[in-house]
C-alpha cells in the first residue's frame, strides 16, 4: 500500500493562505473573486468588504455595490444556513442542492412548532405572499402566514419560509457599503429573472461534484469532514467518489485523508505570510471542521463568536475592532517588535479604508 504524503499544520496553513489570497493579494475582478471563494459569509452585512479588501489589490467598495444593485451577486441563505454573498449564477445552480439541509436546520430549531404542518402547503402559501415582487421582511412574511397557522407563530413561520422553503435574496440597500438597512426579502427567481436550476434526475449529482472541486480550489487540501463543515451538506460521499479520479490524496498529522486538486498551489511551508485582518465569520477559518491550520484550539471559540481576527505569520494572533477612524488590536499572545510594526502598518491601511478620517490610527490594547 502506498503511504500518502504527509502535510503538516504549517504546510496546510500556507496552502489555505495561498488559495484564499492571504499570502498575496490578487488583481482579479470582484465578481471572479467572489466566485473563486465560493462566496463570502455575509451574516454581518459590512464584513464582505473587509474580506475582499484583505484579498484584492486596490479593492473599490463601489465595485461590490454595483454588483449587488446590478444583480450579479446576491445575499442569500445557503451554506450552513447562513447568509452568504455569492454570484447570481452560483445561487441559481446551488440552491436546489441545499434545499433539504436548509429545511432540516430550521426544523432542528423549531421541530415542535412545525409538527403536523404540511411544508409543501406552507411553501405554496409563502410563495403567494412574495409573488407580487414587493420585498418583505422576515417578520412581515411570518405575520402573513400566521393568519393561517396561528399555532406555529410568526417567527418560526417567517424563518422557515425565507431561510429554507423558498429560494430568496436579501435585496439592497442591505449589504451596500456603509449603509445600514434592514433585511428585506424577495424571491430569487423574481429578483434575477431566471429560475433556480432544478435537481438533477436519476440520482446524479453534478452540483455536488462541482462543489467538491470548487471547494478544494479555494480551501484544499481538505478532508471530507472539512467539506461537510463548510457546506453543511451531509450527502456528498457520492460526489467525492465521482471526482476522486481527478484528485490526489495526502494525510495530515492526525492521519486523516486530505484530498486536493493536482495542480493547486501548495507553497513551501517556510513561505513568509504577511499580516492580514479578517472580518467576522470569515470562511478561511469557518470553512473547516479542523480549524487548527489557522487558529489554535484554545482560541477556536473566537471563530464562531463573531470576533474579527488578525493573522500574524498566517495564524490567528489577535482580535480587532474599528470605531471612528481607529482600529484597536488586542493581541492573543506577545508580539515581537517586528510583528507590532507589521500589525500597525496593515492596521493603518485598514483604518483608512474603513473611515474617511484624515488621521487613521491603530491602538494596540493589552490582552
Amino acid at each position: 500500500m502506498t503511504t500518502r504524503p504527509l502535510l503538516d499544520t504549517r504546510a496546510l496553513n500556507r496552502a489555505t493562505l495561498a488559495r484564499q489570497w492571504l499570502l498575496h493579494r490578487t488583481d482579479l475582478p470582484v465578481l471572479d473573486a467572489v466566485a473563486h471563494l465560493c462566496g463570502l459569509q455575509a451574516q454581518e452585512p459590512q464584513e464582505p468588504f473587509v474580506g475582499l479588501w484583505s484579498r484584492l489589490r486596490a479593492f473599490d467598495p463601489t465595485a461590490l455595490d454595483d454588483l449587488l444593485t446590478g444583480r450579479h451577486v446576491v445575499r442569500t441563505h445557503l451554506m450552513r444556513r447562513t447568509v452568504h454573498l455569492v454570484t447570481a449564477d452560483d445561487a441559481l445552480a446551488w440552491r436546489a442542492r441545499h434545499d433539504a439541509m436548509l429545511r432540516q436546520r430550521v426544523l432542528g430549531v423549531y421541530r415542535r412548532e412545525f409538527d403536523g404542518v404540511d411544508l409543501d402547503e406552507l411553501t405554496a402559501a409563502a410563495r403567494a405572499v412574495l409573488a407580487d415582487g414587493e420585498p418583505r421582511t422576515m417578520p412581515e412574511v411570518g405575520r402573513a402566514l400566521a393568519a393561517r397557522w396561528p399555532a406555529v407563530g410568526p417567527r418560526p413561520l417567517g424563518e422557515m419560509a425565507v431561510a429554507a422553503l423558498l429560494p430568496t435574496v436579501q435585496v439592497p440597500p442591505r449589504g451596500l457599503w456603509r449603509r445600514k438597512a434592514g433585511a428585506r426579502t424577495a424571491l430569487l427567481a423574481s429578483w434575477l429573472g431566471r429560475e433556480v436550476d432544478p435537481p438533477a434526475p436519476d440520482g446524479a449529482d453534478p452540483v455536488g461534484e462541482a462543489l467538491v472541486l470548487r471547494y478544494l480550489a479555494a480551501f484544499g487540501p481538505a478532508a471530507t469532514a472539512d467539506l461537510r463543515a463548510w457546506s453543511g451538506l451531509a450527502g456528498l460521499p457520492g460526489a467525492v467518489a465521482a471526482t476522486r479520479a481527478k484528485l490526489i490524496a495526502f494525510r495530515d498529522e492526525r492521519g486523516r485523508e486530505l484530498l486536493d486538486l493536482p495542480d493547486a498551489p501548495r507553497p513551501d511551508p517556510d513561505t513568509p505570510a504577511p499580516v492580514r485582518f479578517l472580518p467576522a465569520f470569515d470562511n478561511a477559518i469557518l470553512g473547516y471542521h479542523d480549524r487548527g491550520r489557522v487558529i489554535d484550539h484554545d482560541h477556536r471559540g473566537l471563530s464562531v463568536a463573531g470576533a474579527r481576527v488578525v493573522l500574524v505569520d498566517g495564524r490567528v494572533a489577535a482580535t480587532w475592532t474599528a470605531e471612528e477612524g481607529a482600529v484597536t488590536v488586542t493581541p492573543l499572545r506577545p508580539f515581537s517588535r517586528a510583528e507590532r510594526d507589521a500589525v500597525t502598518g496593515e492596521g493603518l491601511e485598514l483604518a483608512a479604508f474603513l473611515s474617511d478620517d484624515d488621521n487613521p490610527r491603530v491602538l494596540l490594547a493589552t490582552g
